[in-house]
């Protein structure tokens, strides 16, 4: 800190009193715009000067520059506790008999102020000349939104007496969840950190879609709601540079400083809303500090010594939650009676006036200022510190007490001290029932509530469930990838990129295409789309690329329809899945193909793809290098054997792993009917491989019928064995690049042991074991009708012999269908990678993992033995054939 008592303290205070009459003469908002302007002058002229990213710990809003709040104070007053008491209500009459059912009280009694006032005054509805504003409502305030969507009979008295009770479907969810009420919440954010995440992203998104001519979104704005403990989950504040970088000054961030985590303080030794100016201010974003109530400003404007604002800010959160806790008479010993000067202040005030004293959050006046200053900032994302207490009214029961977030229950002397405070028109002979309040739609309240929403376009929360129906091009379309390949050898991520180069130049739906990269275009062939599609840049290309001079340079465009993330797989979901959901926030269907290494796609953010399942998410998700043996040289962080595991829990992704041009193509071809032609609500993991290798034609390479039903349904019989003399058949199953080593295990079977083989592509055991659990269920439902057959026992069990399935994943994933094949009569061996991986060549790796051509056969071969059909000796003289090693550990081996 500088020393200013440099022995000319007079010229000091000259420049000081400058300043003070400066700020009364022209106002606070001019004297800091001088001053900011002397200050870089200042830089400029290498002069040290220090810069501090915190203001002084009070309102950020001089009250002379505070707007007046519009309406009728006292009627928002009486629909604000009444919101607050049906909001009470619903958990306590959940609870009633027991706790098991859960819920939260604190969060939403701390935050009815920013709701309200954002419900009644700022966020418009979907209207023909209005996109609407988006609501992320933080998660355990979802009481309070349920309890004013009751009050405007959105919602029944059934319904809330059903919360968290859902099995029947009479009830409502916890938390916010468009799967289970699709036509109410529109983002799932309870997840800590994921609302923050997907809020940026989102803005980000609306401006994508201007730029792109596809809406007019400048009057839209995000509102993100979040608590001050959220935001120690990395995913919180991951992207906030992002948001300053890209200056979306159509979002607000509200975070609800209740100086509260679930246990305790957020920052008990320290103060959060400091530390979180700093942090946002040095991002870029413009930032708005609502700390004390109405009743601080005749204070504030006493305090001439400056002692009160030392005291404001001296005091560590653990003390401002303790003070909360307390008593007006305990606040005004330990906060204002520690200097003279700030015990003089309240002199005059009773311990009452001194309790009554309330922070900024709770104070409708200072929330509309804020919220008015925010909707108004330009060339910034905005971020609202408002200060609340958590539990706000619950007394005894929790109010800024550590076991707030937990209560679930009130005592009666809290229950009437609630009821008492906010005037709730409850006898206390009812109070016990806990009554909900619903008003007669002529009540004064009921007109001013049905007037502000009517103003700002009607209800929300409100989600839209279906869009426009596209025009999907046929499977004919792209007949080139459906041929022989010839002696071309390609990958299917290269089949891929072929088909997306196809969709991008479709007259109906090319523009909608959203390509979306990590930082990796180059690894999956995608460069030719920078200078085709060129990539998004708010601000277009400000500098000539290094590779101006080559045909795929890269190119940066206000227009640009690629989305590229940088090293941000976090970043990247998040912008594909509000590119799968544009058909439900935007009323534009876009259809985002997302690629990566697949090992850094489900594993890593699988919390935003099962948010994307709870969102109804339309896309596709490409894992690019995928398998453990096909990555070769990247080793055991880098090769993914699991991802399809992880898919597999997921209720509607839709996931495959084709191997052949033909089979990707169907598949995409077929989603995109899926979801963008019959709006189903599903999305699509398919997984592709770096591997070169001739594709065969879709005519030529299926034995059956129903090749394209197959590859849909996840299996179809190949290729049929050539009869042996031996009469032995086995069925050889294989997926991704694997099912070529079973092609080539068959050849082997063939040629050394006389053994046929039939060859099944399983482009899908996921949807393979859904197709089972279905027939499965069914049969259960149905015992005295006839039994249905799933897809596996009606395919593999019109052929002869065991069954062998191997993958390039770990064994759980063809292991699933078990059930289904031994229903068929067969014996089933599954080969998978598990383990950690490994480096090496390809060759190696699957030699290792024992899923290459070798052990196929021998595993066959002693299916075969277990069935009787074979001596065990021919299994055994395979393995000495094909040098396979009987005594090394199992590649799963601790």
């Amino acid at each position: 800190m500088m020393d200013h008592d440099d022995g000319d303290a007079l010229e000091v205070q000259d420049w000081l009193e400058s300043l003070e009459a400066l700020k009364e003469r022209r106002g606070e908002g001019r004297a800091s715009h001088i001053v900011d302007a002397v200050l870089e002058a200042a830089r400029r002229e290498w002069l040290y000067v220090p810069q501090s990213l915190t203001t002084p710990y009070r309102n950020t809003i001089p009250v002379a520059e505070q707007p007046q709040l519009p309406g009728d104070r006292a009627l928002e007053r009486k629909l604000r506790s009444i919101i607050r008491w049906n909001a009470l209500a619903i958990i306590l009459r959940a609870n009633k008999e027991s706790s098991e059912l859960g819920g939260h009280i604190a969060s939403f009694q701390s935050a009815a102020t920013l709701y309200d006032i954002g419900f009644g005054h700022f966020w418009h509805a979907p209207t023909e000349g209005h996109g609407g504003d988006l609501i992320f409502v933080q998660g355990h305030s979802s009481p309070g939104i349920y309890a004013r969507a009751f009050l405007e009979g959105r919602l029944t008295e059934e319904q809330l007496l059903n919360y968290r009770q859902e099995t029947e479907g009479k009830g409502i969810s916890s938390y916010p969840h468009p799967w289970l009420m699709p036509d109410f919440w529109q983002f799932p954010t309870v997840s800590m950190g994921l609302g923050p995440l997907m809020a940026i992203y989102q803005a980000r998104f609306l401006k994508y879609l201007e730029s792109r001519g596809f809406a007019e979104t400048a009057n839209r704005k995000v509102w993100a709601f979040m608590g001050d403990g959220e935001m120690d989950e990395p995913e919180s504040m991951g992207a906030i540079s992002l948001a300053g970088r890209e200056k979306l000054d159509n979002l607000i961030f509200v975070i609800n400083c209740n100086l509260q985590r679930l246990d305790g303080p957020v920052r008990g030794n320290g103060k959060i809303v400091q530390e979180l100016e700093s942090n946002f201010r040095g991002a870029g974003w413009n930032v708005i500090k609502v700390l004390w109530g109405t009743g601080w400003d005749a204070l504030i404007e006493k305090d001439k010594s400056g002692m009160l604002l030392k005291r404001m800010e001296e005091c560590v959160d653990g003390e401002y939650q303790t003070f909360k806790s307390k008593s007006g008479a305990y606040v005004r010993e330990h906060f204002f009676g520690k200097y003279e000067e700030t015990r003089a202040l309240v002199a005059d005030m009773s311990d009452d006036d001194i309790w009554k004293l309330t922070r900024g959050g709770h104070d409708s006046a200072k929330v509309f200022a804020a919220y008015a200053a925010a909707v108004k900032h330009t060339g910034q994302p905005t971020l609202i510190l408002p200060k609340t207490v958590k539990g706000y009214g619950m007394g005894e029961s929790g109010e800024g007490q550590m076991i707030a977030h937990q209560a679930k229950k009130m005592t009666a002397g809290a229950l009437k001290g609630f009821r008492d405070r906010f005037q709730i028109p409850v006898s206390d002979e009812d109070l016990d029932k806990v009554p909900f309040i619903k008003l007669p739609e002529d009540a004064p309240e009921m007109q001013y509530l049905r007037a502000q929403r009517a103003a700002l376009g009607g209800s929300l929360p409100q989600r839209r469930q279906k869009s426009e129906a596209l025009e999907i091009p046929a499977l004919s379309s792209f007949q080139r990838l459906l041929d022989n390949s010839g002696e071309r050898e390609i990958s299917t991520t290269m089949a891929f990129v072929q088909m997306l180069g196809s969709l991008v130049r479709d007259k109906q739906i090319g523009k909608r295409i959203v390509p979306i990269v990590p930082d990796e275009s180059r690894t999956f062939g995608m460069e030719g789309m920078f200078r085709q599609l060129g990539i998004y840049s708010s601000v277009g290309q400000l500098y000539r690329p290094e590779d101006a001079d080559q045909l795929m340079y890269y190119r940066e465009d206000k227009q640009g329809q690629v989305l590229q993330e940088g090293i941000n797989e976090g970043g990247a979901m998040s912008s594909w899945i509000v590119a799968a959901t544009s058909y439900s926030t935007n009323n534009v269907p876009m259809i985002p193909f997302y690629i990566f290494y697949s090992m850094f796609g489900l594993q890593r953010v699988g919390d935003l793809a099962w948010l994307a399942g709870d969102m109804r998410a339309r896309g596709f998700l490409l894992g690019g290098t995928a398998g453990r043996t096909t990555l070769n040289g990247e080793g055991l962080q880098h090769e993914d054997g699991h991802s399809h595991v992880f898919a597999a829990a997921i209720p509607n992704c839709i996931s495959y792993d084709p191997t052949f041009a033909y089979e990707v193509v169907t598949i995409i071809r077929d989603g995109m009917r899926r979801m963008y032609q019959e709006q189903e609500d599903v999305y699509y993991y398919v997984t592709l491989m770096n591997e070169n290798y001739a594709h065969p034609g879709m005519a030529e390479a299926a034995a059956g019928d129903e090749t394209e039903e197959g590859i849909l349904r996840g299996l179809y019989l190949l290729r049929k064995g050539e009869r042996q003399a031996s009469g032995k058949t086995v069925q050889l199953v294989g997926s991704g690049t694997i099912l070529r080593e079973v092609i080539a295990a068959a050849e082997l079977l063939e040629k050394d042991f006389g053994v046929a083989a039939n060859i099944w592509s399983a482009t899908s055991f996921n949807e393979l074991r859904r197709d089972g659990m279905a027939a499965e269920r069914w049969n259960m439902l149905h015992p005295t009708e006839d039994r249905r057959k799933s897809w596996v026992e009606a395919k593999l069990g019109a052929h002869d012999g065991p069954v062998i399935a191997s993958t390039d994943y770990v064994r759980n994933y063809a292991d699933q269908i078990r059930e289904y094949v031994t229903a068929a009569g067969k014996r089933y061996v599954v080969l998978g990678t598990d383990g950690f991986g490994r480096s090496d060549y390809r060759v190696n790796l699957r030699r290792f993992f024992e899923v290459d051509r070798h052990y196929v056969a021998v595993a066959a071969l002693k299916a075969l033995a277990d069935e009787n059909m074979l001596p065990s000796s021919v299994a055994a003289e395979a393995i000495a054939k094909y040098g396979l090693d009987q005594g090394r550990a199992a590649p799963w081996t601790v």
